[in-house]
């Protein structure tokens, strides 16, 4: 069995890995160090550091997302892409494009 939607499933992935890559360029901007003669009181500084701690956090989940995405990507067009392992059902474009890592439906995955 083949899905009938690949085509759109293959724009709707490669939309989100640029949207994704975008993420994480910025992400990485925003986690540059700062130079230490920066004019910025104690607190401040303590408050920069805790955002950069959460922006790393975020700057590596996203890159953990675009390594999903691309191997998702380099399924599209296999035999059983975008079928359950367990029931051989669907698995809705919208769980594949949030959740690229999922091999099962929403049933299945309970």
């Amino acid at each position: 069995m083949e899905r009938k939607d690949q085509k759109e499933i293959k724009i709707l992935i490669e939309k989100e890995i640029v949207k994704t890559e975008q993420i994480i360029v910025d992400y990485k901007e925003l986690t540059k160090p700062e130079g230490l003669d920066s004019a910025v009181g104690r607190v401040s500084r303590m408050d920069a550091i805790n955002n950069k701690s959460v922006t790393k956090a975020a700057l590596r989940q996203s890159e953990d997302k675009l390594k999903k995405l691309k191997y998702v990507f380099s399924l599209i067009g296999k035999p059983n892409f975008g079928l359950c392992v367990r029931c051989g059902n669907v698995i809705p474009i919208g769980r594949i494009v949030l959740r690229p890592e999922s091999t099962h439906c929403v049933n299945c995955a309970r």
